[in-house]
């Protein structure tokens, strides 16, 4: 049996995690007469604790809650930003001691305000005024953060700061505010700024069930670093990371209707939410005929939710030939250590979790969450298997946004070759 992780590093705790959750449904397996044998299960779940070399599909070994060093880093900027030496991040507002951020009209298309925070003005915001805004109504809760073109997240973060509403308040916006304009810092270099926007819409007021948009200075506990965006970034819930502009500097607020994200000029969605997708995490390429196939995986949560995961297993000649017959997988309940936090436990106040850390809902979205499955033994052959997610709403996968430009949803396809 072989891993699938995607190009990333290894780290034993998600592991163990998947490795427990694993188990304990394998061998519920052999105890109520299923398909697998005892030895069969355990053989299944020290499969999934051996270190293997990385392959190109999947999802990296990790624990739940993604150390800030073993996100994967898609930054932009010549130099990269976080590269910068110390003394030049001090002069250039990226420390905690000398962040400032401008909240200002929209030069072409200006919104009404009666209090722009300038640094002219010597009013900018600075990070202690952050904190002090976060003292009154600290916004903390869990996302995936994915990239819209890549098909494994970048990291799973328990992320912490203050509403950009509160933030947005102190210029006194008085009329024509339509949406907000924010980028970041990139090397003082028009050609390099990174820039994205949201409708004012979702800025003062939160969709049910989502949390609102952050000015983001913690990640899992921890000051935000600056390879992580670093000492402020923003975070989007519901979005893709291009929407979490790192390194935030200035605000814009506009009368515009429409975007000026960066990603637009690239032929993106821009306002496309997270999908809800399924990936394989370990699953055997090779097994004997007649031989019971035991699959485990993931799978991301997107703003569409999660009811269940399917699976399927196919003869993969004739090539065009699929019947899509699909059979649920078990998803699994939630990790019992919230590894990768300090103390393995969810502080109060934390959306989506009760007062005693546990999650309100599972799956959650935004997410991610384990599933399993075991399928009977077939005559020798090459096979295919697929995994699909049906989102909350009864929508099976790639729907119901199939288009690449608005995020991954391809359905993920393994050869298995029973001999």
């Amino acid at each position: 049996m072989k891993l699938l992780w995607g190009a990333f590093v290894n780290n034993k705790s998600f592991l163990e995690e998947h490795a427990r959750l694993t188990r304990r449904y394998f061998m519920g397996l052999v105890t109520a007469g299923g398909l697998l044998s005892g030895a069969e299960a355990l053989a299944v779940t020290q499969e999934n604790t051996k270190k293997v070399k990385p392959e190109k599909a999947g999802a990296r070994p990790e624990p739940y809650f993604t150390p800030s060093m073993n996100f994967r880093d898609v930054s932009r900027g010549k130099p990269l930003p976080h590269s910068l030496p110390d003394e030049k991040k001090r002069e250039v507002g990226l420390t905690r001691d000398t962040w400032r951020l401008e909240v200002l009209a929209d030069p072409d298309h200006p919104a009404k305000i009666g209090n722009p925070l300038t640094r002219a003005t010597n009013n900018a915001l600075d990070f202690a005024g952050l904190l002090k805004l976060g003292e009154k109504h600290t916004i903390r809760f869990a996302k995936v953060m994915t990239c819209l073109n890549l098909g494994c997240p970048l990291g799973m973060g328990l992320w912490e700061g203050v509403a950009l509403r509160d933030v947005v308040w102190l210029a006194q916006p008085e009329d024509k505010l339509r949406r907000v304009f924010y980028h970041g810092y990139h090397n003082n270099d028009p050609k390099q700024v990174f820039r994205s926007s949201l409708p004012v819409g979702r800025v003062l007021e939160d969709p049910p069930g989502l949390p609102p948009v952050i000015l983001c200075y913690k990640l899992n506990g921890e000051w935000l670093d600056s390879e992580r965006g670093g000492p402020v970034r923003m975070v989007v819930p519901e979005d893709y990371g291009f929407k979490s502009v790192k390194w935030l500097s200035h605000l814009f607020l506009t009368n515009l209707a429409t975007s000026n994200d960066t990603y637009a000029d690239q032929g993106n969605d821009v306002d496309s939410p997270m999908k809800t997708f399924a990936a394989t995490l370990s699953i055997p390429r090779t097994i004997k005929a007649g031989e019971a196939l035991a699959v485990t995986g993931y799978a991301q949560v997107g703003i569409s939710g999660l009811s269940k995961v399917q699976v399927s297993l196919e003869p993969a000649t004739p090539a065009k030939t699929v019947n899509n017959i699909w059979k649920d997988a078990e998803l699994l309940s939630a990790p019992a250590r919230w590894t990768g936090l300090m103390g393995e436990t969810i502080l109060p106040g934390t959306h989506g979790f009760d007062a005693t850390g546990k999650p309100q809902s599972w799956p959650m979205r935004l997410t991610n969450a384990h599933w399993a499955t075991v399928l009977p033994g077939v005559p020798a052959g090459e096979y295919t298997f697929r995994c699909r997610t049906i989102d909350a709403q009864g929508i099976a996968q790639p729907l119901p946004r199939p288009f690449r430009n608005s995020g991954h949803a391809k359905i993920e396809t393994v050869t298995v070759s029973v001999q």
